[in-house]
């Protein structure tokens, strides 16, 4: 389809290249540090409980799920998943994401505005992110066969996607603020001792990228749209 295969693809050349270097750069250093021990011996799920026995969430249940890197807080059980390399390995890796998805529990139960507004924009996302380019080109087809309605069409779907931007924008500074928690209950909790603070920071800081590259793809995706209708108008 000639609106995928032309020149405004390269926009994306650089959001591309940022977000296979932030993929490559969580797993490496996850594979690096779930390598390497907690020297105080404790499991990703140990971590967890401590975290949250210490800030009044002891009640709060955490379960081991398949797969790698599948950790998560939910929200809506108001629960921690964590996967069973995490849960059940005492590793600095183990530790740092358990103690990162802790933080979202922390901030579920504080209200934390940000994870409010990012809870509240998830059903919408899910659908805007699959119906935003087709609503955007179907009108660029349209303004193209001079139909006065493509230009309305067009827009919309920009407004769609707008809302895609505007999630990965809310997104960040709330996986930010996560990890940051994380660091400071590790630290404070003696869950990591002094010389593992700096490789706890890089796996958190790591995964952290994961969220920048995303926002980066979402707006160089915004750019092309615009480029596109620049392009053909």
């Amino acid at each position: 389809m000639p609106y995928f295969s032309d020149w405004t693809m390269i926009i994306l050349i650089p959001a591309i290249i940022l977000s296979f270097w932030a993929q490559s750069k969580v797993t490496s250093t996850y594979s690096k540090y779930s390598q390497v021990r907690c020297s105080r011996g404790y499991t990703g799920a140990d971590a967890a409980h401590m975290m949250l026995q210490a800030n009044g969430l002891g009640q709060l249940p955490i379960q081991a799920v398949q797969g790698t890197l599948t950790d998560h807080f939910d929200p809506r059980s108001n629960s921690i998943s964590l996967s069973q390399g995490v849960a059940n390995y005492p590793s600095i890796a183990s530790v740092a994401i358990a103690c990162h998805e802790c933080g979202h529990a922390l901030q579920h139960n504080e209200g934390y505005s940000l994870l409010r507004l990012r809870d509240n924009l998830v059903p919408l996302v899910n659908i805007t992110s699959r119906i935003s380019w087709p609503v955007a080109i179907v009108g660029l087809i349209m303004m193209a066969s001079g139909y006065a309605l493509g230009g309305t069409l067009f827009n919309v779907g920009v407004i769609l996607f707008g809302l895609v931007v505007f999630f990965n924008l809310v997104t960040l500074p709330v996986e930010l603020n996560a990890s940051n928690r994380a660091l400071d209950q590790m630290i404070n909790l003696g869950i990591v001792n002094q010389e593992e603070q700096g490789a706890a920071k890089q796996v958190l800081s790591a995964a952290a990228m994961t969220y920048v590259a995303a926002l980066a793809v979402a707006v160089a995706n915004m750019l092309r749209l615009l480029a596109i209708k620049r392009s053909r108008s």
